[in-house]
């Protein structure tokens, strides 16, 4: 088993979303009678914040980053993810060095500064002997990652369990129950382990555990639950990575039991965050036509762009690389929208947007969305937070949602409406980057992260 804000101003309004099916792609803009707005979808590759392809580009504790290689991963390749793998191999049996940590801040510096986020694991050897470090040990080290951790939050995607064994896979260990042979007592270390991380990263965010075993044993043997779903509960905070994707039958030991498995990890993966790798060319199985079918299944976010070679080749020379690119995580695609021409001074604003996610998952962290009001002789722009949740856009479904924004505060003129999905971190909620582009054609403002709605209303 080689398992290898901006400040939320004039919060106003009650959603109504609703769930009415998959609707066809709209190929023209018209405007009716009733107001109503008509999108056309763009199948491009879209460079989209925590989704995607993600590049590996070196041990993070051992290669510094290199803020233009990354600026070009987004801007030529359309990659907004990087694999910080950090091993702790020296530190096996003393505290981190200051110097460790301080290279942990400079990468995240380095990556937020090119506008990507990070997925985010901690090691301590790469070698099957599974040389790790003791519980305890591992417990310090938290403490002591605790602060670069929760200040970096908003660019690290997820946490990935790691520290125990080979990579950081559970697995080959020498301290946890080697080989998959647990001890009651291993069982609870490994679970102090995870109880730790969770504490350590705010509640919003989501850590991945190698397989299902994990976290059906340790916590909760049943998938999480749409009423659970995003509600900071542990079950709801813990996602999964498969880093042996498609390798063998069962994936080089991922599922125990893949009659029971599929199901479960078909269901937790529409509110968890799903990602890994594959580890080994393995056809048919990891052909095409198995491959879409299961990041499908499985509600896909990220993979990795580096490895395993053969099988991504075998993707391209298959017909369904672009597929991939375009569908890991969320794509959402605006179907139709609904506003009205005039509206009163220090009044509402009854607005109604279709959007439908194309994607194979729903974004895992919070995402923020607001109709933004721009006064057409000013330039100025005014944001007013919605209360639509893209989370609950889930894959494969369109929703509709329905909103009234206060017009508190808005003089008298008139007004372009946008759509920003921005991200909800304080530094980051300005940053074009960190916006969700849509699939449109021509409503994408790179300048502000902004989607044009294409209406405008005037307000008297």
């Amino acid at each position: 088993m080689p398992l290898k804000r901006m400040p939320a101003a004039a919060l106003t309004g009650l959603l109504c979303a609703t769930i009415v099916g998959a609707a066809p792609p709209f190929t023209t803009k018209a405007r009716a009678a009733d107001n109503s707005v008509a999108y056309s979808a763009d199948g491009a590759d879209i460079a989209n914040p925590e989704r995607g392809f993600y590049h590996y580009p070196g041990n993070c504790d051992s290669h510094d980053f290199d803020r233009d290689r990354l600026l070009s991963f987004r801007r030529k390749e359309h990659i907004s993810l990087v694999m910080c793998m950090f091993y702790l191999t020296p530190y096996k049996h003393s505290p981190i060095s200051d110097a460790a940590l301080k290279q942990f801040q400079q990468q995240a510096d380095v990556v937020r500064s090119a506008g990507l986020k990070m997925v985010v694991r901690f090691a301590y050897t790469a070698d099957m002997g599974g040389d790790d470090a003791t519980s305890d040990r591992i417990l310090a080290h938290i403490d002591q990652l605790a602060p670069v951790l929760r200040a970096n939050a908003d660019i690290i995607h997820v946490l990935q369990a790691g520290f125990i064994g080979a990579w950081g896979e559970w697995y080959y260990t020498q301290n946890f129950g080697n080989l998959g042979q647990i001890s009651p007592a291993d069982w609870a270390n490994r679970k102090a382990i995870l109880d730790k991380l969770l504490t350590v990263l705010p509640a919003d965010r989501m850590l991945q555990v190698r397989t299902m075993a994990y976290k059906q044993t340790l916590y909760d043997p049943d998938p999480v639950s749409d009423t659970e779903a995003y509600s900071g509960t542990i079950a709801a905070r813990l996602g999964h990575h498969n880093d042996c994707f498609l390798a063998a039958a069962d994936d080089m030991g991922t599922f125990r039991n893949p009659n029971a498995e599929y199901p479960y990890l078909e269901a937790d993966t529409r509110y968890v965050a799903m990602g890994g790798e594959t580890c080994a060319k393995n056809s048919p199985r990891t052909d095409c036509p198995t491959a879409v079918q299961e990041l499908i299944q499985f509600h896909y976010n990220f993979l990795n762009e580096d490895y395993h070679p053969d099988v991504l080749a075998s993707w391209s020379s298959g017909g369904c690389i672009d597929t991939i690119r375009r569908s890991l995580g969320y794509r959402f695609t605006l179907v139709s929208g609904s506003y009205p021409d005039t509206a009163a001074r220090g009044g509402i604003l009854p607005i109604s947007f279709t959007v439908r996610n194309d994607g194979w998952s729903a974004p895992a962290n919070p995402r923020d969305a607001a109709l933004v009001l721009r006064n057409t002789d000013t330039g100025i722009n005014y944001l007013r937070f919605l209360t639509a949740d893209p989370r609950r856009w889930a894959p494969g479904t369109t929703t509709t949602a329905t909103e009234t924004v206060s017009l508190n505060g808005l003089a008298a003129g008139t007004y372009d409406l946008l759509l920003d999905l921005p991200d909800p971190g304080a530094r980051l909620a300005g940053r074009p980057e960190y916006s969700i582009h849509l699939a449109n054609e021509g409503l994408w403002e790179p300048s502000t992260g902004y989607n044009k709605l294409r209406h405008r209303v005037t307000i008297n």
